[in-house]
């Protein structure tokens, strides 16, 4: 099997982060999602550099590849959740939000990352199209500079209940910022499921040449809930199927368990997830595959990140 697995700390923040990575390395995970936000790399506490260093030095330890991740609930506002956003009425409220990606960018610019991941946020009240799709450019403008200096893609996720919800608004974004190179997606198989009028399986196949992250979980259809795998309605094997060719259009990056909700029973699930997509991967009864340790709705449905 090609695709390479990793799982989101988002779904382990009761571990510590060195814990979290170490117990990632021990299941067979090829890598970790790593949200920043307070209780692993914080964005905003003293010493970014040398904190950024020390996690750098554990993922070469234990042979980890990495995604940054900024979908961090409070990390800015401690009252509104994933506040304020690149949508924000208030400008100065928006360019905090563009600071943070561009610091994204550098943290995974130190950390080796594939790629940097990013939602638009929601529309806010009484605020036309038009507008949400400007400030979204706008916003969004020092962070893709920020990313071709670097040579970190960007990769803008489709979030049901948000501006750029699926596919046809994140190929809306490309043409409204005319495709700057460093623009990619991140693809979530279950938003596939939740939202998207194709099957995940030929969603993977029309973002194959802009993907940059993929996320993975499962889901029902109109429900946006992360669910673990097994519990949802997402037929597993051909997705699996899809993404091991991947590779072939030069895909290199993560394919992430997105399990924000389940932080309570991470270890286990962590498990259980590489278990479970190992045994419906391609290559399940090849005998070099590893094993992980023994141990149709509204657009504008409720966002459940």
């Amino acid at each position: 099997m090609t695709i390479r697995l990793g799982y989101g700390t988002n779904g382990l923040t009761d571990l510590r982060l060195d814990d979290a990575l170490g117990l990632l390395a021990d299941l067979g995970y090829d890598g970790v999602g790593l949200t920043l936000d307070h209780m692993h790399l914080d964005p905003l506490a003293p010493d970014l550099a040398a904190r950024t260093r020390h996690v750098a030095s554990r993922l070469q330890e234990l042979g980890l590849g990495v995604t940054v991740e900024t979908g961090a609930r409070y990390v800015l506002d401690p009252r509104r959740k994933h506040g304020p956003s690149l949508l924000d009425p208030d400008p100065e409220a928006r360019a905090a939000r563009t600071r943070l990606l561009v610091r994204a960018v550098q943290v995974a610019a130190d950390l080796g990352a594939h790629a940097v991941h990013c939602f638009s946020g929601i529309t806010p009240p009484d605020t036309a199209p038009d507008t949400a799709w400007q400030r979204l450019t706008d916003s969004l403008a020092p962070v893709l500079e920020a990313a071709d200096r670097s040579g970190i893609p960007l990769a803008v996720e489709p979030e049901p209940g948000h501006l750029l919800a699926t596919l046809a608004d994140f190929h809306h974004l490309r043409v409204l910022s005319g495709d700057p190179p460093p623009l990619g997606l991140t693809l979530d198989i279950g938003h596939c499921q939740c939202l998207e009028p194709a099957m995940p399986v030929d969603c993977i196949r029309e973002a194959a040449p802009w993907l940059r992250h993929v996320q993975i979980e499962d889901m029902r259809r109109g429900v946006h809930e992360h669910l673990p795998f097994g519990e949802g309605e997402i037929d597993f094997p051909p997705v699996l199927e899809a993404l091991d060719t991947l590779s072939d259009t030069g895909y290199q990056g993560l394919t992430v368990v997105e399990l924000p909700r389940h932080s309570h029973a991470g270890p286990e699930l962590a498990r259980n997830s590489i278990g479970f997509l190992r045994r419906h991967s391609p290559s399940s009864h090849s005998p070099s595959s590893r094993s992980p340790s023994s141990h149709s709705p509204s657009k504008h449905s409720p966002s459940r990140r």
